[in-house]
C-alpha cells in the first residue's frame, strides 16, 4: 500500500464506513496489479532459452533483487563462474526478481506453477520451506547432503532450517540472524540519554522515546515495523519481538495449535498503537510506503532522523564500502542493545532467528547440475566471503572459526549474545497465512481504524477461519 493511498484512507473523517469500502477496492485493485505483474514476469520468463525448460546443461536460479542485494548477488555470481568453469558447455542463468519481500514471495509461487518458468534454483525463506515443500515445489535433497562432505560443517538448527513437514531436506541455509534495538549514540547523547543504553522493560524504551521526542524536534524517536508494506519485517521484526516478550506465544509447540484469545497479543498492539498514536514513530503513511525498510535503515539513520530502530544484525552490511547505503563512520554513531521482555522477567531479552536458504526446484530437468551449483555457492570460501559482507550470523563451523569471520562486524557483541535467547518462528506450514494476519492486525491499530480490542478479535476470528477451529486453542 502506498503512502498516498494510505493518506487519503486515514484523513478520512469516518473510516469505519466509506473508508473501509474504499480501502477494499483498493486492496483489490492493487492485488490485481500485483496479480497481473507477476503473470508478465512469467510470460517474460517463458520467452527465451534463458527462462524455458532446462536440458540437462543449463540451470535458472531465482533470487530476490531488493534492498541489500549486492552481497547476494556476488555470491550467486561467482557460484555461477565457477560452476560453468568446473563444467564445460553448461550454462547458469540467473533470474533477478525485482520485488518486496511480500511480492517475491508471490512472483516465485507463480514462477513454480508451471514447469517452463519454474527455476532450477530458488533463494528460499526458511519460513516458507515447509508449505512450498508441501505444495510440491521443492526437491528433496537428502540423498545428494548424505554424500557431501561439507553437510557435516553445518550446525544442527541450521540443518533443520531446511526441512520440511516430512522430515526430508529442501533447503540448505546461507547463514541466520539476529535482532536487537539500533540507537544513535550521538542522538542519545544530545538528548542527556545514557551511553551505552540497555532497557530492563518496555516501558524503558517508551521512556527513550518520549525523552527523544521532547529533547529533538525533529527526529522519529523509534521504528518499528508495522503493516502489510513490510511485510514478514513487520510480522517478524515488529510484532513477535514483543509478543515473544509475553508470557503468551503465537503458537503452543506441545498441543501444536495457534494461541487465540491472548494477553500477550493484545499487550503487543497496544505497544504499536502507543508509539505510533503517541508519535514516538513514524507517521502512518511513511510506516506504509513500500521502501519503509530502505527508508529506515539507508536514510534515516545515517542522516541522524531516527533514534531507535528495532532492525536486524545485517545492518552493518547495508553500511559498509559496497553495500546499499554506505556509511563509513556507522561504528562511531550506532550500538545495540538487547530487546527487553515486556517487564524484565526471564531470560530478559528476546530475539528472532530466520534466514535463507538456496532450495533447488522439483521441476528442474537437472537436478545434479542444479545440487552442484548450490553446493559450490555455499562451500566454505563464499559462505565466508556472504557471511561477511552480507553480515550473516554463519551456520557453518568452519566458518566461525575463520579468522576473518571472527573480525568481522557480524561475529561480535549483542547481535551474537542475542542467540542465547534467539525464538524461531513456528516450523508451520500455516505460518505465511498467520502472518499476514498479524500485519492486518498491526496496520489497523497503527492508522487508527481499529482498536487494540477490535484489531485482536478480528485477527482470533481470521486465523480460525485460515487454520481451521480445530489447530487453534484460547478464547476467541
Amino acid at each position: 500500500m502506498r503512502g498516498s493511498i494510505v493518506k487519503r484512507t486515514i484523513l478520512n473523517r469516518n473510516p469505519k464506513r466509506t473508508g473501509t469500502k474504499r480501502n477494499t477496492i483498493i486492496r483489490r485493485t492493487q492485488f490485481a496489479a500485483l496479480g497481473l505483474a507477476a503473470l508478465t514476469l512469467l510470460a517474460t520468463a517463458g520467452c527465451g532459452s534463458s527462462a524455458g525448460a532446462s536440458d540437462g546443461k543449463t540451470i535458472k536460479v531465482a533470487y530476490q533483487k531488493f534492498g541489500n542485494y549486492k552481497p547476494l548477488e556476488k555470491l550467486l555470481n561467482a557460484a555461477k563462474s565457477e560452476v560453468e568453469k568446473a563444467n564445460p558447455g553448461t550454462t547458469v542463468t540467473l533470474l533477478p526478481i525485482e520485488a518486496s519481500e511480500n511480492d517475491y514471495y508471490t512472483k516465485l509461487s507463480l514462477m513454480n506453477k508451471s514447469a517452463s518458468t519454474a527455476p532450477d534454483i530458488a533463494y528460499e525463506d526458511t519460513f516458507l520451506i515447509k508449505s512450498d515443500a508441501a505444495a510440491g515445489y521443492l526437491l528433496p535433497l537428502d540423498d545428494y547432503v548424505s554424500k557431501w562432505a561439507d553437510w557435516k560443517q553445518f550446525v544442527p538448527n541450521a540443518q533443520d532450517a531446511g526441512k520440511g513437514d516430512d522430515g526430508k531436506t529442501y533447503g540448505v541455509s546461507m547463514g541466520t540472524d539476529t535482532r536487537a534495538l539500533w540507537y544513535s549514540k550521538d542522538l542519545f547523547k544530545k538528548a542527556g540519554l545514557p551511553v551505552p543504553w540497555q532497557p530492563k522493560t518496555w516501558d524503558d524504551i517508551l521512556a527513550a522515546a518520549d525523552t527523544i521526542k521532547a529533547k529533538l524536534p525533529g527526529v522519529i524517536p523509534m521504528n518499528l515495523y508495522s503493516g502489510k508494506a513490510a511485510g514478514e519485517g513487520a510480522s517478524m521484526q515488529g510484532f513477535e519481538m514483543l509478543l515473544y516478550g509475553t508470557n503468551d506465544p503465537l503458537y503452543d509447540e506441545s498441543s501444536k495449535k495457534w494461541v487465540t484469545g491472548s494477553q500477550g497479543f493484545k499487550d503487543s498492539l497496544n505497544f504499536v498503537k502507543k508509539i505510533y498514536s503517541d508519535g514516538l514513530a513514524p507517521t502512518p503513511q511513511q510506516a506504509l510506503d513500500a521502501q519503509i525498510v530502505n527508508i529506515a535503515t539507508d536514510t534515516w539513520l545515517p542522516k541522524g532522523k531516527l533514534a531507535i530502530d528495532l532492525d536486524g544484525s545485517w545492518l552493518p552490511s547495508k553500511w559498509s564500502e559496497g553495500g546499499s547505503s554506505p556509511w563509513p563512520t556507522w561504528q562511531d554513531t550506532m550500538a545495540t542493545a538487547k530487546m527487553p521482555t515486556q517487564d524484565g522477567s526471564d531470560p530478559g531479552a528476546v530475539s528472532l532467528s530466520g534466514g535463507w536458504t538456496l532450495a533447488v526446484g522439483s521441476k528442474t530437468k537437472s537436478p545434479d547440475l542444479a545440487v552442484k551449483y548450490l553446493e559450490t555457492a555455499l562451500n566454505q570460501k563464499n559462505s565466508l566471503t556472504y557471511d561477511i559482507e552480507g553480515a550473516q550470523i554463519a551456520v557453518r563451523k568452519d566458518v566461525m572459526d575463520a579468522p576473518e569471520y571472527k573480525k568481522s562486524s557480524s561475529s561480535f557483541g549483542i547481535l551474537s549474545d542475542v542467540v542465547a535467547v534467539t525464538k524461531f518462528r513456528p516450523a508451520n506450514t500455516d505460518y505465511p497465512k498467520v502472518s499476514n494476519n498479524i500485519q492486518v492486525a498491526m496496520e489497523g491499530v497503527m492508522t487508527g481504524q481499529k482498536s487494540v480490542d477490535e484489531a485482536a478479535k478480528a485477527y482470533d476470528e481470521a486465523v480460525t477461519s485460515a487454520v481451521g477451529q480445530d489447530k487453534t486453542t484460547g478464547g476467541q
